[in-house]
């Protein structure tokens, strides 16, 4: 899309490149910072600013771009890497801001074209939904914004923005997009494994440790002892007694009861070992990075998983998400190619 100020100098639809220019009224600003560079330069070199960008009729300056910045700066600095190293860094991350800046003044002038407003009450209300969601009073808000070094009515402009580039999206995309049943179960069924019910088990075991830089021969002599609690185990002996006998975990005296467990927090090595056992089964002596165990599953308990019906609203969503993600992205190029952008290093 070509806004007034940039039909006047692209010919066709085309987009000028080549040496740098700027429309009227970027000039102009250009002028007046020029003015401003040399006047503040003779009088405190050390604050100096400048254009880093013009997209179309705005400007993005060098102490807009450090104001946004110095924070990331810092955090480097901070962390001990090598000079070169954090000139690497610092330059990544600047050229990341200023292409979200550039974003962001995109974003603006499709705003300010399209003729987006919100009006004060409308960011009374979403102040007024963010306190009762957080059980906070007026006073309660300001405080907390005050922590952060910030105030109500530097918060009530962030709310703004945000607010009309939700507008702006609704406007150009999400009003556009259509999810239809069929994506629904076509992803439901390619990620049935996310829908079924999760099994959780209820775990004893019986551990020994073994001394860090052990010997092989005391390495073996621990493992001896869990041969004998393995033959236990074999010859019918209840898992909870052998574990009182043997384990030296402080559960030992429960019988190695862990409780009811998600496999998903132990290793692979633990997860492929438990994962095929049946109730009242028991491993073999394991060779963990903890030391030797033996796990018993004394129950499995098969949690319900979600239907197609029970799942379709949470799957609309994400799809939903995804696409609105992905459509303002190709938005926001689409802007680009079609704007003036001149990265000035």
């Amino acid at each position: 899309m070509f806004n007034k100020g940039i039909s006047m100098i692209h010919n066709n639809n085309k987009k000028i490149t080549g040496s740098y220019w700027c429309s009227k009224k970027a000039l102009l600003l250009c002028l007046i910072l020029l003015v401003f560079s040399y006047s503040v330069k003779a009088q405190e070199p050390n604050v100096v600013d400048r254009i880093v960008a013009v997209v179309n009729d705005d400007i993005i300056t060098l102490m807009e771009l450090k104001e946004v910045i110095n924070p990331y700066e810092k955090k480097i600095m901070s962390l001990g890497y090598s000079p070169e190293k954090q000139r690497k860094m610092v330059f990544k991350v600047r050229a990341e801001t200023l292409n979200q800046m550039i974003d962001m003044k995109l974003t603006e002038q499709e705003i300010k074209q399209l003729d987006i407003v919100i009006d004060e009450n409308e960011i009374d209300s979403a102040i007024e939904r963010v306190k009762e969601a957080n059980f906070f009073t007026d006073e309660d808000l300001r405080k907390v914004l005050a922590s952060e070094g910030s105030s109500i009515e530097e918060y009530k402009e962030k709310l703004r923005q945000q607010m009309l580039k939700s507008k702006l999206v609704n406007y150009k995309i999400k009003s556009k997009i259509v999810i239809t049943k069929n994506d629904i179960k076509k992803y439901y069924d390619s990620n049935k494994e996310q829908y079924e019910g999760k099994s959780k088990y209820h775990l004893r075991n019986i551990f020994k440790q073994v001394p860090d830089q052990a010997s092989k021969q005391e390495k073996d002599s621990v493992f001896e002892k869990m041969e004998k609690a393995l033959e236990s185990l074999r010859q019918g002996g209840s898992f909870g007694d052998v574990a009182g006998t043997f384990s030296e975990l402080h559960n030992a005296s429960k019988g190695g009861d862990l409780g009811v467990i998600s496999i998903d927090v132990f290793s692979p090595q633990l997860q492929k070992e438990i994962a095929g056992m049946k109730e009242g089964e028991f491993t073999s002596i394991l060779d963990t990075d903890q030391g030797f165990q033996i796990f018993f599953v004394e129950m499995i308990i098969k949690e319900k998983g979600k239907s197609f019906e029970d799942a379709s609203l949470e799957i609309e969503e994400k799809l939903y998400n995804e696409i609105v993600d992905k459509k303002f992205q190709e938005w926001l190029e689409g802007l680009r190619e079609g704007a003036h952008i001149k990265i000035i290093q």
